[in-house]
């Protein structure tokens, strides 16, 4: 073996056991939304990628190249989509239909109209004869 990738493959070791090491100290509730935002960062992966591409000299690396590119956006794009996943858990729910505006407590513009102009609730204490007398 040479001296270069026995460099190489040390450092892939230890980075390899520093990772380990890091993520097995982060809680459980911050893990998701941690690799999230981790897997979209990687896009720098997908140009690795595809710089292994543009320089291989042959098949070997043309192939590999192709794949590194493969995993690298689908790494790219997974993390996008747990993203917005974890985001459409905090978007508020839709009213269903059946129990439309009127039972959630607001007014229709129908039970609204008899107020001919008044607003507020001056004009509505007026039209139902409560508070001061309608000039």
């Amino acid at each position: 073996m040479s001296t270069a990738l026995v460099t190489d493959l040390t450092i892939f070791v230890l980075a390899l056991l520093v990772g380990i090491e890091v993520i097995g100290k982060v809680p459980a509730t911050l893990h998701t939304p941690l690799m999230s935002a981790t897997n979209s960062i990687h896009g720098i992966v997908l140009a690795g990628a595809l710089l292994i591409g543009v320089t291989a000299h042959n098949p070997v690396g043309y192939v590999l190249g192709f794949i590194a590119a493969v995993f690298a956006a689908a790494n790219v794009v997974g993390g996008y989509v747990v993203t917005g996943r974890m985001l459409k858990m905090f978007r508020k729910k839709a009213v269903p239909a059946s129990q439309g505006p009127a039972s959630q407590g607001q007014v229709s513009q129908e039970s609204l109209a008899p107020l001919n102009g008044h607003k507020g609730l001056k004009g509505l204490a007026g039209k139902l004869g409560i508070g001061r007398a309608q000039s």
